[in-house]
């Protein structure tokens, strides 16, 4: 990826206690992901791929179209934020991934999802 085509993916995750229900190994997180453009040419998202693991190891690969049933087009300097969730059958997990981006210059490139955590507040352990 060169600094034209600089994609910055921030993620903030968060515990949904009340759709949870722990005794029966359902963990219900939220994440809201911040993606922004900070490279010199606009970029589209055409698709994500996550690795959603939890603490038993388990692994979810997700793929599919854009983010939230849309393909954002990020012009120099904009940013594009959206929630979603994941599912997990332990109280510690982690995700990560990528999102595969096109250039207005027709370059494709992939803009990384650092890896983050998803866990339950210390409070409910």
């Amino acid at each position: 990826m060169t600094e034209k085509n600089k994609i910055i993916v921030e993620s903030t995750p968060y515990f949904i206690a009340e759709q949870s229900a722990p005794e029966k190994g359902k963990y219900v997180f939220a994440y809201t992901i911040t993606i922004t453009n900070e490279g010199s040419v606009p970029a589209k998202l055409l698709n994500r791929h996550w690795l959603i693991t939890d603490s038993n190891g388990k692994i979810q690969e997700v793929r599919g179209d854009g983010v939230i049933g849309e393909q954002p087009y990020l012009k120099p300097g904009e940013m594009f934020r959206y929630t979603s969730g994941a599912i997990l059958e332990t109280s510690v997990g982690t995700m990560q991934g990528q999102y595969a981006m096109c250039s207005d210059e027709g370059e494709s490139f992939n803009a990384q999802i650092p890896k983050f955590t998803l866990s339950i507040p210390r409070t409910l352990h």
